[in-house]
């Protein structure tokens, strides 16, 4: 009964004249983003970070979060219809969507992946809802060891799905450590790596970062590259699923769906593995296994309704420690910062309006998504078709506006300029910037938390040994990294290589 009490009361805030337009911008903004190669989630959120300032918290949350499960849902349009995947969790959609589009079954199977999308953005809000009270309640009961072990396995889970070289990444999130680091001393107060730069006093500006290496990278990574226009392949004939399709896709879509929240759930993870691996569960489990890669219905509803239940699912070790699971989970938790909040158990206690609103916000948004994304598919495919040269000028102009905002300081346009730069190299260097982000916001949690466990242990650092959960926790770290290393590539091995090149290719 408490749990509807909360709904109740969470739906009587999202529905709000205010916080249903939040929501409507953001779900608008996450299917255009969706739709465009080259412009993701993360990106836009890092140059949307800086409005939120004078946003209020619940609306900015909102937006933000519909924007990220909003860019996953729409994703698989541009799959099915150009074999051009607008995200990189719609790449797997590619391989069995066009070749339906191309058949004439561009309408039903993009009717379907509606469906699917909708089905586990349902069940995943419904999953949020249930677990975040118990497991936020459960946190209460953490001690700074087992917050500790929780953030290490967070970011060492982090580095083990993002690449294939595991000391790349390390060594990114020890650089996000060391960002993280700079300016005041937490316990003593004393400047520390400002190099004398009173811009550096309060730390490394978070939002300069984050535009930096996400929204300047790709606007040079673009520069460099040559100028690509979509062509429209298939044409929309009926928004009608047959019964055949309804009854083929059933089960996948209640497979996709559990898998998908489940690893949503779990750091590192998210739409992109949840989408890879629910494709290749289909196809094992098949009797058929020749008809994927050809037009087979499952190989689009299955990963779709993975990657957007993963999406939804995504939020829980956000909500509810203050442990992000990803890259853009780690900016909305930067935004929550920006406005004051502390994240962790204490938000549901302490802003429950928030906490609620937000949850019933997705099955809201989740709808209007469904609305977005059917009735105004011809709109979307126009919109792909527009040249790219004249979408990436207003996004360096608005992210330029958004980083000095922040804090009125030309040092940090200068430090987004820099960082920009530096993504590129990264780039080069095949090394993912997302364990970085991460890692930036969890320092002060993971120093402050180390802090106090050593004080408590009198400096001995078998006090994280001694404690059987944060023990529990690093050895099921542990095992899980040499777990998955061992199958890094199992996963990405089960569909055609070529055939994902193929998919990829305007991307």
């Amino acid at each position: 009964m408490d749990i509807l009490y909360s709904l109740a009361m969470g739906f009587h805030v999202a529905l709000s004249p205010q916080n249903l337009a939040f929501c409507l911008i953001g779900a608008t903004i996450g299917t255009v983003v969706g739709v465009l190669p080259g412009i993701g989630p993360v990106t836009t959120i890092a140059m949307l970070i800086p409005l939120t300032f004078q946003m209020p918290a619940i609306g900015s949350l909102i937006m933000l979060a519909g924007i990220y499960y909003g860019s996953h849902h729409a994703g698989s349009t541009t799959a099915i219809m150009l074999n051009m995947p607008g995200e990189p969790s719609a790449v797997v959609v590619c391989l069995d969507g066009h070749p339906l589009a191309k058949k004439g079954k561009a309408g039903s199977t993009l009717a379907m992946s509606a469906i699917a999308s909708f089905c586990a953005g349902c069940v995943g809000f419904l999953i949020v809802a249930a677990l975040s009270p118990e497991l936020s309640t459960l946190s209460l009961m953490f001690g700074p060891t087992e917050y500790f072990a929780t953030i290490v396995m967070a970011l060492v889970m982090a580095s083990v799905l993002t690449e294939n070289n595991l000391l790349t990444t390390l060594g990114m999130c020890m650089f996000g450590l060391l960002l993280g680091a700079v300016g005041m001393d937490l316990t003593t107060g004393d400047e520390r790596y400002a190099f004398g730069i009173p811009d550096l006093a309060d730390g490394v500006n978070f939002v300069a970062v984050a535009v930096g290496l996400y929204a300047f990278t790709e606007i040079i990574e673009y520069l460099g590259s040559e100028t690509r226009t979509a062509r429209v392949h298939a044409k929309i004939e009926s928004l009608i699923p047959t019964r055949d399709d309804l009854k083929r896709s059933w089960k996948p879509i209640t497979r996709g769906t559990i898998l998908g929240s489940i690893l949503g759930i779990f750091p590192g993870t998210g739409p992109l593995i949840s989408s890879f691996a629910a494709y290749a569960m289909e196809r094992r489990i098949a009797k058929d296994p020749s008809r994927f890669g050809k037009g087979a219905i499952e190989g689009v509803v299955a990963p779709e309704s993975a990657a957007n239940a993963a999406a939804i699912t995504h939020f829980i070790p956000m909500l509810t420690l203050g442990i992000p699971a990803g890259a853009a989970m780690a900016l909305m938790l930067g935004a929550l910062q920006i406005q004051g909040i502390s994240p962790g158990p204490g938000v549901m206690a302490n802003h429950p309006e928030l906490f609620w609103g937000l949850i019933a916000s997705m099955w809201i948004g989740n709808l209007m998504l469904l609305v977005l994304n059917l009735p105004m598919i011809g709109l979307w495919v126009r919109l792909l078709m527009m040249p790219f040269q004249m979408l990436y000028p207003a996004i360096i102009a608005f992210s330029c506006i958004g980083v000095y905002s922040v804090q009125n300081s030309w040092f940090d346009l200068a430090l987004a300029a820099g960082f920009g730069l530096l993504g590129i190299i990264f780039k080069l260097l095949g090394c993912n910037p997302a364990p970085l982000i991460l890692a930036m916001v969890l320092e002060p949690m993971l120093e402050e938390n180390f802090r106090r466990s050593m004080i408590i242990g009198g400096g001995n650092a078998m006090v994280f040994l001694k404690n059987p959960i944060s023990l529990g926790i690093l050895l099921l770290t542990l095992v899980l990294t040499i777990y998955l290393r061992a199958r890094k590539h199992t996963v990405m091995d089960e569909f055609d290589p070529t055939a994902g090149e193929q998919a990829v290719e305007t991307k």
